[in-house]
């Protein structure tokens, strides 16, 4: 029992840890696809690829960026099971009030 239970508080450590504070996005449109950077305050970087052509604009690609990174955070939740419903897809399981909404802009 000891073991699971550190094994549990090891997890949970490693995802207070996890938490990107986004600061900057930076936004490429390339031959056949937009790269979209989310630049962290500590220097991490997430990076989506967004396949699409001049139709996009902007806005639509990083709202598509973001809907990406929502789909992929599902693998490390539910046993990788699909989301109950909208709202269930577009969170990250935090529920503290001093957290921005998904749709913030930065």
């Amino acid at each position: 029992m000891d073991a699971l239970k550190k094994s549990l508080e090891k997890e949970l450590e490693a995802k207070r840890r996890v938490k990107m504070h986004l600061t900057e996005t930076y936004i490429e449109h390339l031959d056949n696809y937009w790269k979209i950077e989310f630049i962290g305050d500590d220097g991490d970087v997430a990076t989506v690829q967004v396949a699409g052509d001049d139709d996009l604009d902007e806005v639509d690609v990083v709202d598509r960026a973001r809907g990406i990174m929502v789909q992929l955070t599902a693998f490390g939740t539910r046993g990788g099971g699909k989301s109950v419903d909208k709202y269930d897809a577009a969170s990250n399981g935090n529920f503290d009030a001093d957290e921005p909404n998904l749709g913030t802009q930065h």
